[in-house]
């Protein structure tokens, strides 16, 4: 959430940063939270004041009664302001209330160097490797859930009849190599990136998803049980990056590194309709994530190495990729900058994302707690908080169909693939 002083102190600027997030209501927001936060300060103010006649007037009182003198007048007035306290205590309470209402509400600041516009004004930084155009192959080029349903390693109508729409079923080869491909990830990312691999529940409870911003805005997005009141998580980022939540780390704990796989469940309100086919849009998908906690001074440049990370299993892989900084009207809830990598998928002639990676400064940490002390004698920061996937799974085994399909109907994987997955490819001899 947003630092209460911050908006006190540079209101022009946080409307101006909420209205490039496209928060239409930005300023009568900041200026309620500003009008509660006077009214507070003031009650807070008359409160005190009240307290402290209310202690000389005790030590009045004990010296009348020693004296034989009566008391009641002063103990009458005492009781009136008493009350009063009350009363301004309840007006307190009120305030705050309110504006932890409305902050709880109010999405991240995007950082400066974030573009402005939408979702169709994000900016390509850079692109790796030649796509695969129509007409570049000898032969059609066919979309993953033909070739899928042609291998024997999608079946999409089981999972419906299972569950519903959505809910894709992997088979044989096809559920091999998605569990090549995360052990693939989670092993790279342990032995070459420095990240400390974490199992973590995938059902979480509300504190969880208000930490990490999911609550209470999106909470029609998500799987929530109505007896325990505990929510599937919609990403590992969830649960890892709660997992150190209302604690105060040392300086020597940070950079703090985690991966982890999960599956993922995401309703995908409002979604209906929307690029449904075959894996293209699911809501429940395999994932392996990465999280960092970071000192502030760090976490700019630490977005990129996460990022870089990300990228570096598309070029194992050998899929064409491109990297967009997301403009500010795009960005998610918490986040205050994101890059979006989005791998080439050659037999929908399309781009599609298979990564976020994040840096949410001290908005999530200030939601969930988690703070350290850079040395002994300083008072506790918030921490930096980042997270990106590396990768989803589901459109990477688009890609991978897609991309190394051959003739035949068969998909045959280049040699840095086959050392990676374990695998020669689908629908060939192994």
């Amino acid at each position: 959430m947003l630092d209460l002083r911050l908006i006190r102190e540079e209101s022009d600027r946080v409307r101006g940063a909420l209205a490039r997030k496209g928060v239409s209501d930005a300023a009568e927001r900041v200026d309620e939270i500003l009008s509660r936060d006077l009214t507070r300060r003031e009650a807070i103010g008359e409160v005190n004041e009240l307290k402290a006649t209310r202690n000389e007037a005790s030590k009045r009182i004990g010296e009348l009664k020693r004296a034989g003198e009566s008391a009641d007048d002063l103990v009458a007035e005492m009781r009136r302001v008493g009350d009063r306290i009350g009363e301004l205590d309840g007006v307190v309470a009120e305030a705050e209330a309110r504006i932890d209402e409305i902050v709880m509400g109010l999405p991240n600041l995007p950082l400066d160097e974030v573009q402005d516009g939408g979702e169709d004004d994000g900016d390509v930084l850079r692109t790796w490797g030649d796509p695969l155009l129509p007409g570049d192959a000898d032969f059609e080029l066919q979309p993953h859930w033909d070739l899928g349903e042609r291998l024997g390693i999608l079946d999409l109508q089981a999972g419906a009849k299972v569950s519903g729409s959505g809910f894709p079923v992997l088979v044989g080869e096809g559920a091999r190599l998605q569990r090549a491909l995360i052990n693939a990830m989670l092993d790279l990312h342990v032995r070459e990136h420095g990240y400390r691999e974490v199992r973590v529940p995938y059902l979480v409870n509300r504190d969880s998803l208000t930490g990490t911003g999911q609550l209470p805005k999106f909470e029609e997005d998500l799987y929530i049980t109505d007896r325990d009141d505990l929510g599937l998580i919609p990403t590992a980022e969830v649960p890892v990056t709660n997992l150190r939540r209302d604690e105060i780390l040392s300086a020597e704990d940070l950079p703090t590194r985690y991966t982890a796989y999960s599956p993922c469940f995401r309703r995908e309100a409002g979604a209906a309709g929307k690029d449904t086919r075959g894996l293209l849009r699911v809501h429940q998908f395999d994932k392996v994530e990465l999280v960092r906690y970071e000192t502030p001074e760090r976490s700019r440049e630490a977005l990129d190495e996460l990022t870089a990370e990300a990228e570096k299993v598309l070029q194992i892989l050998g899929l064409p990729y491109r990297v967009l900084r997301l403009a500010a009207g795009d960005l998610g809830f918490s986040s205050a900058m994101t890059y979006d990598l989005e791998v080439w998928a050659p037999g929908v002639d399309r781009w599609l994302e298979v990564s976020s990676c994040s840096v949410f400064t001290d908005f999530q940490s200030r939601r969930a707690g988690i703070r350290y002390r850079p040395s002994q004698s300083e008072k506790p920061r918030f921490v930096h908080t980042l997270n990106g996937s590396a990768l989803a799974l589901p459109r990477l085994m688009v890609a991978l169909l897609e991309t190394y399909q051959q003739n035949d109907g068969s998909v045959v994987f280049p040699d840095e693939v086959r050392r990676f997955t374990g695998m020669d490819g689908l629908g060939v001899s192994s």
